[in-house]
């Protein structure tokens, strides 16, 4: 009797090891982009009514900004909302774009918060270039990553030959959150700098801008509906099709107008990325 099951058994087995090889757990993660919320967004909104904002429209991962998680707060308020978002199903994946300092102390506070709600990618944008070093310490003593943020021209970090020079030269924990709506008005392409970054992109800001000029030629970059401006998004999105990159791009505006009532920028973003990676 026992003998009749052994083939049986084998097969089992052999369908278990399969699904614990390393190759079948990076096919089961290659899963594609995540959709999330940058809270900046919803900058008008308290942390309670951010929550229910992303419960509504289905939105599950969250980038949140400090006005609505502090990382400075005590650990009694960060475990508070933290249980909200177990609650009700929703995950801070990230927070930023938070500011730092040569003071390693100061910027471990950070790494303290990460380390304690569970966050593996910490958003920064570091105005002096010799904060690195103490910064690529602590991400090598928490093992927790970095990712540099982008604005416009003229910033830090505005040049993407700025952010390679010191992707080149640090952990490789220490990456990029790639912010569409920023590259793009700076004119850059931002499927060519996705591209170009290579496997250092962690996060994405989805949003997009328009250059509008003025009748004295002044050049102002201003917030459209996401995939309505100049961004490449056909491009983009063929390239995180092509890599497989399954990170979160959240969505994310500038605009004072559509902060006020993100309801039908978010919906509109939600069908838009929906459209363009096929779910």
């Amino acid at each position: 009797m026992k003998s009749r099951f052994l083939p049986l058994l084998a097969l089992l087995a052999g369908m278990l090891l399969s699904f614990s090889s390393p190759m079948a757990q990076a096919a089961s993660a290659s899963t594609g982009p995540m959709l999330g919320l940058q809270t900046w967004t919803c900058r008008n909104m308290n942390f309670d009514q951010t929550v229910a904002f992303a419960v509504k429209h289905g939105i599950k991962q969250l980038e949140f900004y400090k006005a609505h998680f502090d990382p400075t707060a005590p650990r009694e308020e960060t475990l508070r909302k933290k249980a909200i978002l177990d609650q009700n199903g929703l995950t801070a994946y990230s927070f930023g774009v938070n500011a730092t300092s040569l003071d390693q102390e100061a910027n471990r506070k950070l790494f303290e918060f990460a380390r304690l709600m569970g966050i593996k990618v910490i958003v920064i944008e570091p105005k002096n270039l010799a904060e690195w070093d103490n910064i690529e310490a602590l991400v090598k003593e928490y093992d927790i990553k970095v990712a540099i943020h982008n604005h416009g021209t003229g910033t830090v970090y505005g040049d993407p030959a700025t952010v390679k020079k010191i992707l080149a030269a640090r952990d490789r924990r220490i990456g990029v959150c790639l912010d569409i709506g920023w590259i793009t008005a700076a004119g850059f392409d931002a499927a060519a700098v996705f591209r170009d970054y290579g496997d250092r992109v962690f996060d994405m800001h989805l949003k997009d801008k328009v250059i509008e000029v003025s009748a004295d030629g002044k050049k102002t970059p201003v917030d459209t509906e996401i995939g309505k401006g100049q961004a490449n998004y056909a491009a983009l999105f063929a390239e995180i099709k092509r890599t497989g990159w399954n990170g979160v791009m959240a969505i994310e505006t500038d605009s004072k107008a559509f902060a006020e009532d993100p309801n039908r920028l978010v919906s509109e973003a939600k069908a838009f990325f929906a459209k363009s990676v096929g779910k």
